[in-house]
């Protein structure tokens, strides 16, 4: 039984938006490795944005940082 945990910062996802990562990820694995859709188990978890960090800043800064601002 496959499980994709999925994290993403918590911006305003839509169920829509969420609806595909979880067939995207299933059909993957489905075409990929040949698993059951009906075993895959796929979770998404929205993180606050001050709880997610790259390259040693918090994110808001290191898309600052990356944009040149």
């Amino acid at each position: 039984m496959p499980y994709v945990n999925i994290k993403i910062t918590r911006e305003g996802a839509t169920a829509e938006q969420k609806a595909e990562l979880i067939k995207g990820a299933t059909d993957l694995l489905v075409d990929v490795l040949g698993k059951n859709p009906k075993t895959t188990v796929v979770v998404i978890d929205e993180v606050e944005m001050e709880h997610w960090g790259i390259g040693g800043l918090p994110v808001e800064a290191y898309r600052k940082q990356a944009a040149g601002g």
